[in-house]
């Protein structure tokens, strides 16, 4: 393998029925802060049936140039065939660096892309920066349960590639100005990389919002005591239009579902406001909302690091000040209603 061959910064665009998902976008947007150091450009892949504008979409959000997989067998997901489909164009087009969402697809597709190109793959990703020195990518991801941060380098081989959590990059704003270079790849063999048959795809509705999709969490720890008093975050997450988050305590204790987790080994969420309960503040539930706008923290001890993080800290005990809280803010909207 000649490392020199390899240029450019590749992203996969994943797309679900049709619609992109909101990674791909954080991953364009990083993959140009990646890209501006090597001095190179940012390519976005797309696999699937009857993309219409979706190249369009890519185009605006930033991607230079957009490589098109355009066939009835990328319908639906289905392992072989997207693996044959990326694998096919990352040995074409060399890229330096690919970067795949760590999503429920991304997870199946990228170790088996990495296997097939012969490179080493970094999953779960929340950093990415490019080393000065000899401008290799340093991937940093959580370890040993989120107690330790691990930087990893894949310093022989080509390309650099890590799945990237959801949530932990940023957009770039849309420019419908920004004109990408937009090619169709043909690839035709998938008779040969298909054994699977898909006999029916079931789909459900959650009744919950996905808490990176909130723009209001109210987050409770183990301040909360039982899982019970968690409905008292919930009346406080109903008046003001938001949902409910906690801790990776809280989890652990059985009070709220796993994906309900902020934090490391949770999901990293930058809501408008972000509602600390209860929360001590170790620094892997930090890592995983102090981007958030407005950071509202309350606990008994003064000195509990959630605190260095919060715009307002209140010191006392949740169960008695977010009801307070809760009935204030129904007051307040109810005279103004009058």
């Amino acid at each position: 393998m000649s490392i020199e061959d390899y240029k450019g910064v590749m992203i996969y665009a994943e797309q679900v029925d049709g619609v992109i998902t909101p990674v791909t976008y954080e991953l364009i947007g990083k993959a140009h802060d990646l890209a501006k150091d090597l001095d190179t450009e940012v390519t976005a892949v797309l696999l699937g049936s009857d993309v219409g504008d979706l190249p369009a979409l890519l185009e605006e959000h930033g991607a230079d140039r957009v490589i098109v997989v355009d066939n009835d067998a990328l319908n639906n997901y289905k392992t072989e065939p997207y693996v044959h489909a990326l694998a096919t164009v990352v040995e074409k087009y060399k890229p330096e660096i690919v970067l795949v969402g760590a999503t429920a697809i991304g997870r199946d597709l990228a170790p088996r892309v990495s296997a097939r190109v012969k490179t080493g793959l970094t999953a779960d990703c929340t950093k990415l920066e490019i080393n000065p020195d000899d401008k290799g990518l340093m991937m940093t991801r959580p370890a040993f349960g989120g107690n330790l941060m691990a930087t990893i380098l894949c310093p022989n081989n080509r390309p650099q590639m890590s799945t990237v959590r959801p949530g932990v990059m940023q957009k770039l704003p849309i420019d419908k100005d920004h004109k990408a270079q937009i090619i169709f790849e043909d690839i035709n063999d998938f008779a040969d990389h298909d054994n699977t048959e898909i006999m029916e795809i079931v789909k459900t509705m959650k009744d919950k919002i996905d808490i990176q999709d909130a723009k209001v969490l109210v987050s409770g720890g183990r301040g909360m005591q039982s899982p019970e008093n968690f409905q008292i975050l919930q009346d406080l997450a109903d008046v003001l239009g938001g949902t409910v988050s906690s801790s990776r305590a809280a989890v652990d204790a059985g009070w709220v579902e796993k994906d309900r987790q902020v934090g490391q080994t949770g999901k990293t969420v930058r809501p408008n406001l972000y509602i600390a309960c209860g929360i001590s503040g170790a620094i892997q539930h930090l890592a995983g909302m102090e981007e958030s706008d407005f950071i509202v923290a309350i606990n008994k001890d003064e000195s509990a690091p959630i605190f260095q993080v919060a715009d307002v800290g209140i010191v006392g005990d949740a169960l008695k000040i977010v009801p307070l809280i809760t009935e204030g803010i129904k007051e307040a909207r109810a005279a103004k209603a009058e």
